[in-house]
């Protein structure tokens, strides 16, 4: 299982990385030299030492695999991620907004004391997506969100602990958007949106193909844990200056100006080798870990 990195804070060189990877790695082929990742993490002002201690930590989650190709130092995406990153690029870059009087996914979970550190990485990975807390055991997201929950409970091998059920407008005491504001916490979520409009909207449009990489990754960085936080509820629920709207829009703009002349960055003369089938594959290793080497970033 590959593991999601949800201590990693935004800017830190860990989870730059994994933007880098999840961005780019799968364009390239799904291998990267090391060469070529130092180079990339150097743009977003990551030093070596830094970087070295991010691809390590990347590679103790399952990420990314040693592998050297034609004597070249490297990493290969673990291919078991492949879905995982699919599903990321769904939530940060198909902005999806519950419609108003739309339907709701809840999850309802009991585990024994036997399973307790697992209770504890399902309420962690539940608040990591975005989901709202109804009651203990009972959480609640927007019914688009139905198949994350169903691969975080496949994940934690925890579905015969649990029951997914879709229904319409739950029935509480009071006004649904009254509700809503007791399962998330949305001045949070505002202050997040503020956040990523206040450090963004003045962002340098360029076509520089490293200032433009340095300015979508850095952007990049910031906008996904915002949009995993936050579920897309309903309008007509959230407050009249819901800053949600306003920042989804700035990024779509930062993306739109940026990320061409950022690729071009990325796929500037890279040690290539992970494009499609290369001569000598057979010559693939994966027994050495390339940062097992002293030298590996001189």
């Amino acid at each position: 299982m590959i593991i999601d990195d949800f201590d990693s804070r935004p800017g830190s060189a860990t989870f730059l990385l994994r933007t880098i990877i999840g961005s780019y790695l799968r364009a390239l082929g799904g291998w990267i030299s090391i060469a070529d990742l130092i180079r990339l993490l150097s743009a977003v002002e990551i030093s070596p030492s830094h970087a070295r201690t991010a691809v390590l930590r990347v590679k103790n989650k399952g990420l990314l695999l040693p592998e050297t190709r034609l004597g070249v130092n490297g990493y290969l995406l673990n291919p078991d991620a492949n879905r995982m990153l699919e599903r990321g690029d769904r939530r940060i870059f198909e902005f999806r907004q519950q419609r108003d009087g739309g339907a709701w996914c809840l999850v309802s979970f009991s585990l024994p004391e036997t399973e307790r550190a697992k209770r504890h990485q399902l309420r962690k990975r539940l608040t990591a997506i975005g989901c709202g807390t109804v009651a203990t055991g009972l959480w609640i997201c927007p019914s688009f969100m139905i198949i994350g929950i169903e691969d975080i409970l496949t994940e934690l091998d925890l579905k015969s602990f649990a029951t997914v059920f879709i229904t319409d407008t739950p029935q509480v005491d009071g006004t649904l958007a009254e509700a809503i504001k007791k399962w998330w916490d949305l001045p949070e979520l505002a202050k997040l949106h503020l956040g990523f409009l206040a450090e963004f909207e003045h962002f340098e449009e360029t076509s520089d193909p490293e200032k433009a990489f340095k300015g979508y990754i850095c952007a990049l960085d910031s906008w996904r844990v915002v949009r995993y936080l936050d579920p897309g509820l309903q309008a007509r629920s959230l407050p009249e200056d819901w800053p949600g709207f306003a920042s989804a829009a700035l990024f779509d703009r930062i993306k739109w100006e940026l990320s061409p002349a950022a690729a071009e960055f990325v796929f500037r003369e890279p040690v290539n080798l992970g494009q499609g089938e290369h001569p000598g594959s057979n010559q693939s290793k994966h027994e050495t870990d390339p940062l097992s080497e002293a030298d590996s970033f001189s």
